[in-house]
C-alpha cells in the first residue's frame, strides 16, 4: 500500500490511514514553530511531529497551510546552509 508524501527541497510530509485516524507526520516537525497547536501526536521526539486527525474533526485550513509552508521554508533554509558549509569546506581545502 502506498503512502501520500509531500517533499520540496526534501521530505515534508506523510500521511497514514490506520484504523479510525488518518497519522500527518512532518519529518521536521520539532525544528518548526507551531503557533496553532495542530501537532498533537509524537511530541516526545526530536525530528517528528505529527497531527493525528479523527472522524469528525474540524481541519483548520489556513493553519495546516502554514505548517506546511513553515517546513519548506525550513527545508530550504538547511539546503542553503549545506551549500554554504560545502563550500566553505572547499575553499578552505583550496587554499
Amino acid at each position: 500500500m502506498g503512502r501520500p508524501v509531500w517533499s520540496r527541497d526534501g521530505m515534508i510530509a506523510v500521511a497514514n490511514a490506520h484504523k479510525g485516524k488518518v497519522k500527518l507526520t512532518f519529518a521536521h516537525g520539532a525544528s518548526i514553530p507551531d503557533p496553532d497547536k495542530l501537532f498533537n501526536a509524537g511530541l516526545e521526539g526530536n525530528a517528528r511531529r505529527a497531527i493525528d486527525f479523527f472522524e469528525g474533526d474540524q481541519i483548520n485550513a489556513a493553519a495546516l497551510k502554514k505548517l506546511g509552508r513553515t517546513a519548506i521554508d525550513y527545508n530550504q533554509n538547511q539546503n542553503h546552509l549545506k551549500k554554504n558549509a560545502s563550500t566553505k569546506s572547499r575553499r578552505s581545502k583550496e587554499a
